[in-house]
């Protein structure tokens, strides 16, 4: 497949255009035209590059690319080293961020509720691009029971900072995965009994003690595994591409 066919296939699925990102979706950096093996991996880091050169992949399919906004824009440093070596061995780049954390099946949100147990109901902000989805477990569990949860399916234990009432049982579930931690305040307004995002903030533990829910920081990495992951999968299911995903460990 060519270069330009891939990035037009995952644009087609993925859909950035309807979404405003904090990075450009799609091709970021092109390299040969002809891809034959893909290595996908939630950050395009100096690791997983490597990795890319080891096994002789054509492209590298990411969550996390280059080129955030605010970000110094010279190309030198950690960013300048990564650059060359994708330009040095002819790897295209492909990032999607905010698409595939939305994705309604392939994305990062949809993936960690399906492995949780959770059966998505919609957006938390009432329209089909929220960054924040919810939805409803089969039957209502602890908090000590959904974070153990958590840790067996994440292999990593989460923070769980309960309510003031700790016994308050678990039905209805907010989430976002990374760092979408804000979004507490408004699975509050909407009565869920918990959320879950990747990271924490210091005034998150206040929201939730204060105002009656469950939080869960599962990891940002932890969280963010899986969209990009199945995305690879489709692609070597629909599309016949040779597709590898690595995991380079990141304990945030």
């Amino acid at each position: 497949m060519n270069n330009f066919e891939l990035e037009t296939l995952l644009n087609d699925t993925l859909s950035p255009n309807l979404i405003k990102d904090y990075c450009p979706n799609g091709l970021q950096v092109e390299g040969k035209s002809e891809i034959k093996k893909i290595v996908t991996g939630v950050t395009a880091s100096a690791a997983l590059i490597d990795k890319a050169i080891e096994l002789n992949a054509d492209a590298i399919l990411v969550h996390h690319g280059y080129f955030w906004k605010n970000e110094p824009q010279a190309i030198r440093g950690m960013k300048g080293r990564r650059i060359r070596q994708l330009i040095k061995h002819d790897i295209n780049l492909l990032a999607y961020h905010l698409p595939l954390d939305i994705h309604p099946t392939l994305g990062n949100n949809a993936q960690l509720a399906q492995r949780l147990g959770i059966t998505l109901e919609g957006g938390l902000e009432g329209h089909p691009q929220s960054v924040a989805m919810h939805g409803r477990l089969e039957k209502p569990v602890t908090g000590a029971e959904f974070a153990s949860r958590i840790a067996s399916t994440l292999n990593r234990e989460p923070m769980h900072i309960a309510p003031e009432n700790e016994a308050k049982l678990i039905e209805t579930v907010g989430l976002c995965t990374g760092g979408g931690q804000d979004f507490i305040e408004l699975a509050v307004e909407k009565g869920l009994d918990a959320f879950i995002s990747g990271e924490i903030s210091e005034r998150t533990t206040y929201s939730a003690r204060e105002q009656d829910i469950h939080y869960f920081a599962a990891g940002h990495h932890a969280t963010e595994r899986y969209g990009v992951k199945a995305l690879g999968e489709w692609l070597a299911q629909e599309h016949s591409l040779d597709v590898t995903f690595i995991d380079i460990n990141n304990p945030v």
